[in-house]
């Protein structure tokens, strides 16, 4: 089935992203993954390509483009690539939109240039050791003291935490206030009691650095919190039907190029003197998953479409996320399988897929999260 949603514009800028791949990306990818994080050069030359602040504001060195097919396209090559460590979609789809929406012009003129060209590398602090994705167990606190804020407290499991320059962190402001008591600061690399923790040892997604972060009175100025004081939960409410969107967008590229290997596999594959496609069950799962991810493809083009049209709202994007990720999960797993022992050797792209895939259900508000939030819209 031929999608709608792409242009001319869109599909020269997937080649661009193509050939980046494959001369930045690809060739360094397995010695990224020994080495457990990505080097800074990918980052720059990230930016140098444009790829970095594409809706960042031509004024601060972004591309000025707020559509996110851009994102889109990117994400789908990057998941088609394997090249799970270079976190763009985190830094441009996540974590930009608090910095081009809630961000002062004067922090605007700071931080976003660096974005742009990858001098900054950026990371959201919101998971705790207690708390998972409990906003109201949130423990960090940020004490108002004049002059500054003293930030105390520590956060587990963020993406490009070892990487990362700026790191906009989720604190309690006001004790009482529960999910409503909370704030968004950005602390800066080098800030005295700003310490990370070890680079943490994951069973998938080996090159992208994941940290414990620590601050133990942290001075942050106050010209580094980041919109409203106590606003955090609807600035974290707003930005997320984008970040599920773009967990989705990657769960079903990666669902379909396992469908794509998996299909020239049972083709290629002899099994009791003929082609595993000869098989009746063979064919049968293969039309199942070409049939769920068709179905699928076709609702997350349509959010995209609608995202776009700033009609997205949180229920459908978790709809999006939840299905999408556990069809990723389903379908990774029924294709190892159809590898039989080839699909457990690491060299096999379906192994890596299998591993790098299965945080998708759970970052970015876990599969149940999600079903909570549409069940509560529909029986409230």
């Amino acid at each position: 089935m031929k999608r709608q949603i792409f242009g001319a514009d869109h599909e020269a800028f997937r080649r661009t992203v193509r050939t980046f791949l494959d001369k930045e990306v690809v060739p360094h990818h397995e010695r990224w993954e020994q080495d457990g994080i990505v080097p800074r050069d990918a980052w720059l030359a990230a930016g140098r390509q444009g790829l970095l602040g594409i809706a960042v504001p031509e004024e601060y060195g972004g591309g000025g483009n707020d559509d996110f097919r851009y994102s889109a396209v990117l994400t789908e090559e990057f998941t088609r690539a394997g090249a799970s460590g270079l976190a763009i979609g985190l830094h441009n789809d996540i974590i930009g939109p608090y910095l081009t929406s809630l961000a002062t012009d004067e922090q605007k003129r700071r931080w976003l240039p660096g974005f742009c060209t990858g001098e900054t590398i950026t990371a959201i602090a919101m998971t705790e050791p207690g708390a998972g994705s409990d906003l109201q167990g949130i423990r960090t606190t940020a004490e108002d003291r004049g002059d500054h804020w003293l930030l105390n407290g520590s956060k587990t499991f963020i993406s490009n935490g070892i990487l990362a320059d700026l790191v906009v962190v989720v604190a309690r402001t006001t004790p009482e206030g529960g999910a409503k008591g909370l704030s968004l600061f950005v602390v800066e690399r080098g800030t005295p009691g700003f310490e990370r923790g070890r680079n943490l040892d994951k069973i998938g997604q080996k090159a992208q650095d994941t940290a414990e972060l620590f601050f133990d009175d942290v001075r942050v100025p106050k010209e580094n919190l980041l919109g409203e004081r106590d606003g955090a939960f609807v600035h974290l409410m707003t930005n997320l039907p984008q970040e599920r969107l773009s967990i989705a967008v990657a769960a079903i590229a990666g669902a379909e190029h396992l469908l794509e290997t998996t299909t020239q596999y049972v083709k290629e594959r002899e099994a009791f003197g003929r082609p595993l496609a000869k098989l009746q069950h063979i064919r049968f799962e293969i039309a199942e998953m070409a049939t769920e991810c068709a179905v699928t493809r076709t609702f997350l083009d349509r959010c995209i479409t609608d995202h776009d049209r700033g009609e997205l709202d949180a229920v459908h994007a978790s709809m999006a996320k939840w299905w999408a990720t556990e069809l990723q999960k389903r379908v990774a797993d029924r294709c190892l399988q159809l590898h039989g022992g080839y699909g457990y050797m690491s060299e096999y792209r379906v192994a890596k897929a299998f591993t790098d895939g299965r945080i998708q259900t759970i970052y970015g508000g876990t599969t149940e999260i999600m079903k909570e939030i549409i069940g509560r819209s529909l029986l409230s």
